[in-house]
């Protein structure tokens, strides 16, 4: 394979090319410009090709801390989950409002996307894909996760507070995720299934990424390739099993320590979380496509950077600090030719819908700036996924 003009290494001639002064990135030495200009002018590229092999080539390559990515990349993936999220935390204490607030505001999300370009993966409960209860009992598996706790299991939620309309099922939301460009519908297992917690099995859990499966293609007419394990609970022993089952593309938890191991909370992993977004206590959550590994036999595993945590009306000060903070990382992934991975639940924005809103469409409006003066692509998932494996691909 050969690389020619417009492709990896960009015109030399062209002062508006990668590989313009003004784009070079190997340190900014001087020592280095020198270096490449002389390997320009040994090897010349108008009307000719430079093999990847070539000198010339594997200085720039090598010598680039952008690992050969002529751009960064920006992801957005939602956990959509409604009360499926939350039951186990609350029961039946939950305010109705706070839910028909997420339902509206998810079209209009959705348009906002649309419009701009934006890619995102919309890891959607399966439970969420069913009409009623009649439909829902169908398409639920055969073995239910059998954890010692019962309280987390969705089933017995159920049997004891009964299924409401409002809160248990969006099909028509999910048909609107699937109308919008750019977006892609992805999974967050059947019944919001936690697969570090005891009692629960492989075999069971498998059933579960079954039927979200089933429902998804009988009902929708699309197979899932991108999961996002419930509460951020990724048990590494399941990995090949999700592979097994179409999902090829896996949310990773941040690399700080007070991400790992999220079955095992503590106060100090909390206050740690709930800190850095607002100071800087943990490591660059941006990163570059080379930090991705693949592994023989499992999904990608692409990490999260940041979670946009919900506006808290009471704190405006917080609100702006967090806020600041995440624009700021988005400008050093652009600039920096990196990755950022952004994340969030959309009944995040049930108790300040309009605030919500409007802190997406500013965020959106950075994105687009970065995109214009750093070339940043929007992403989701899967489309990261899939230039993960093309840069393995021989050449």
């Amino acid at each position: 394979m050969s690389i020619t003009s417009g492709s990896v290494l960009g015109d030399l001639s062209n002062p508006g090319s990668m590989w313009s002064r003004k784009h070079f990135r190997m340190g900014q030495s001087k020592f280095a410009y020198f270096m490449f200009l002389i390997l320009a002018e040994i090897y010349p590229y108008s009307n000719r090709t430079i093999s990847k092999s070539s000198p010339f080539y594997l200085f720039c390559f090598f010598s680039n801390p952008s690992d050969g990515m002529q751009t960064g990349s920006f992801t957005i993936s939602l956990d959509f989950e409604l009360l499926w999220g939350i039951f186990d935390k609350v029961g039946n204490n939950y305010r109705p409002e706070y839910f028909a607030n997420t339902r509206r505001v998810i079209p209009q999300m959705l348009e906002l996307f649309g419009k701009n370009e934006i890619s995102v993966t919309w890891a959607t409960v399966g439970m969420l894909f069913a009409e009623n209860e009649e439909e829902w009992k169908y398409y639920s598996p055969e073995f239910l996760p059998s954890y010692r706790d019962k309280k987390l299991s969705a089933y017995e939620w159920a049997k004891t507070h009964g299924l409401r309309p409002e809160v248990h099922f969006a099909p028509e939301l999910i048909r609107q995720i699937l109308d919008t460009p750019f977006q892609e519908l992805g999974s967050h297992s059947y019944a919001h299934y936690y697969t570090l917690m005891r009692g629960q099995s492989p075999e069971q859990f498998v059933q579960d990424l079954k039927s979200t499966q089933k429902i998804a293609h009988e009902k929708f007419g699309v197979r899932l390739k991108s999961l996002v394990f419930p509460r951020n609970h990724i048990n590494e022993l399941y990995l090949g099993h999700c592979l097994e089952e179409g999902y090829e593309y896996v949310r990773g938890n941040p690399k700080n320590w007070f991400w790992q191991e999220t079955q095992h909370e503590s106060f100090g992993k909390k206050l740690f979380r709930s800190a850095d977004c607002f100071f800087p206590v943990g490591t660059k959550p941006s990163f570059h496509l080379s930090e991705i590994k693949v592994y023989d036999k499992e999904p990608v595993i692409i990490p999260a950077s940041r979670i946009l945590r919900p506006i808290i009306p009471q704190n405006p000060l917080f609100n702006s600090i967090r806020f600041q903070r995440i624009l700021s990382e988005m400008s050093h992934a652009a600039k920096n030719k990196q990755i950022y991975h952004l994340w969030w639940h959309p009944h995040n924005f049930g108790n300040d819908p309009k605030g919500s809103m409007k802190e997406l469409e500013i965020l959106i409006q950075h994105f687009r700036k970065l995109r214009e003066t750093h070339g940043f692509e929007s992403h989701s998932m899967e489309s990261l996924g899939q230039k993960v494996k093309a840069r393995l691909q021989p050449a």
